[in-house]
């Protein structure tokens, strides 16, 4: 019997979070709440829709895995904006893409300083041990909201002086109009993962919010590998779309 009551239970408060989940969700799709409404706070939810705090996280949770809302450590839940969308094989740059898409994009540098080839960066770069290279953290700004977490990897042989340029510019322009180097193959990799720690941090984001982690490793016209690239994209933030022709 104890078994049925916890089947019965488990079943009834799936029905209330998924009830709940599509409330929301229809109303967001109706345009009645609109991108960037903050949600009434959790508990004022949850009398709302005469549940529990628990349950109703389920239902955001969902809405979050969906990319319909997401949420800023402290401030609470907000309803998503259009996804920026990305095409991989149409290399622009972020402020290029999101002028295209009628969005305005910032660029933040967090940290530029020279340090001895970690692991990560040995690997992208191809790199013998013990050499210096360039770190590069910034934050993608979109619409005024933090979206994106960025690490550049950079060969401090081949670019000196770098840091003492605007490294809010895209790389590509400023490899191009400081070092006559332009990319002329990016390798990516995609993959799903989840914020945590600093990233969650610069995002404003709670740890183990769902992202995006695209890996870009780019070499330049005398075929060098001369940048990694590794971004932690809020996932709501972003679609990969690409158009492929066939001869």
């Amino acid at each position: 019997m104890n078994t049925v009551r916890k089947c019965c239970a488990r079943e009834t408060l799936i029905v209330q979070y998924i009830t709940i989940k599509k409330a929301l969700y229809e109303q967001i799709e109706a345009g009645m709440l609109q991108p960037g409404f903050r949600l009434p706070a959790e508990r004022q939810l949850a009398e709302m829709f005469s549940t529990t705090r628990v349950t109703l996280r389920e239902a955001l949770a969902l809405l979050e895995a969906d990319g319909v809302i997401y949420r800023e450590d402290r401030r609470g839940w907000f309803v998503s904006p259009p996804p920026l969308i990305y095409d991989p094989s149409k290399p622009v740059s972020l402020r290029e893409l999101a002028e295209r898409q009628n969005r305005k994009a910032k660029t933040i540098v967090i940290e530029a300083r020279k340090m001895l080839a970690d692991k990560t960066a040995t690997q992208i770069l191809t790199l013998p041990p013990m050499q210096e290279i360039y770190r590069i953290e910034r934050v993608y700004e979109l619409d005024g909201r933090p979206v994106c977490a960025v690490t550049h990897y950079i060969r401090k042989d081949i670019f000196p002086g770098l840091l003492d340029l605007d490294l809010t510019q895209p790389m590509a322009d400023t490899f191009g109009n400081h070092f006559d180097l332009a990319y002329a193959s990016t390798r990516y990799t995609i993959a799903n993962t989840s914020l945590i720690e600093n990233r969650a941090a610069v995002l404003h984001a709670t740890d183990g919010t769902p992202a995006m982690h695209i890996q870009r490793i780019n070499a330049d016209q005398h075929g060098r590998i001369i940048e990694g690239v590794v971004e932690h994209w809020r996932h709501d933030a972003i679609s990969i779309e690409s158009e492929v022709q066939f001869s």
